[in-house]
């Protein structure tokens, strides 16, 4: 992958943990690494994430099972119910509107603790182009200018607990890997997550989309321009170092972590 290369996303030798859902984008992901690896020696594993959404994760925990299986990589399962001891639909019951930003928090929170058990250099996960546009639009938007400055290919250190995140497909559109997985015969569940009518994302996407159509190459400028931007904002509003929350001693920027405010309430 020439993405991979020429950003230097992975290194010889280095142990990359693949967040897999079970579509298209992470299986792609997966796929396309796995091929990586037969020309440039690294080890790789992946870990899927059970959040607990009814009629909805079962069926695509077993597509990604059976494409891992496939490609002969090795894949730990995590859950909500294990690691908090509720689903995300218990978590979001009384609150759907905020079902992707509760996900989000205890995804990540997952993801991160598993890779550094894992003893993994870099947490590898399947975000596009359109995904990488949209978190830019979100965050600006919010008015959030600390997600906003931490973004992708510039990475400052600021905790020895935080497995560094890579996105080798966020230069690609979404149809472009819709396409090759099709293409690769790339066994993947289409469904939608039942919680993204709630989300904003989706109005962005569509916004995003109605742009692109009108103004193509929209998508690919927006994404260019706050790379190059990126470097600045990371130095001036990423802090040099962080602590640990007070709860879980997980890294945080504030005295208590997302994840224990979500499991306090």
């Amino acid at each position: 992958m020439r993405v991979v290369r020429e950003d230097q996303l992975i290194k010889k030798n280095e142990k990359i943990a693949v967040a897999v859902s079970g579509g298209k984008d992470s299986l792609t992901l997966a796929f396309l690494l796995r091929n990586l690896q037969e020309r440039y020696p690294f080890d790789m594993e992946a870990i899927i994430v059970d959040e607990g959404i009814e009629d909805y994760r079962n069926h695509t925990i077993e597509a990604a099972k059976a494409q891992l299986e496939k490609l002969d990589i090795s894949y730990h399962i995590e859950s909500f119910k294990d690691n908090f001891g509720k689903t995300l639909d218990f978590f979001v019951e009384k609150n759907k509107e905020n079902a992707c930003a509760t996900c989000g928090v205890l995804r990540r929170y997952v993801l991160n603790k598993k890779a550094r058990e894992l003893s993994c250099t870099k947490l590898a996960t399947g975000h596009n182009l359109d995904d990488e546009d949209q978190s830019v639009l979100m965050n600006l938007m919010r008015g959030d200018i600390i997600r906003f400055s931490r973004g992708q290919n510039y990475y400052k250190k600021i905790s020895d607990k935080f497995v560094e995140r890579i996105k080798p497909l966020r230069y690609f559109l979404e149809k472009e890997i819709v396409i090759f997985a099709l293409n690769n015969k790339i066994c993947f569940d289409s469904s939608e997550c039942p919680y993204a009518e709630y989300a904003m994302r989706g109005e962005v996407g569509k916004f995003l989309d109605k742009m692109e159509d009108l103004r193509p190459t929209t998508k690919y400028s927006l994404l260019s321009g706050y790379d190059k931007i990126l470097p600045t904002l990371n130095q001036y509003f990423i802090p040099e170092s962080i602590g640990v929350c007070e709860i879980c001693g997980e890294p945080t920027m504030d005295g208590t972590c997302m994840r224990c405010k979500i499991l306090k309430k």
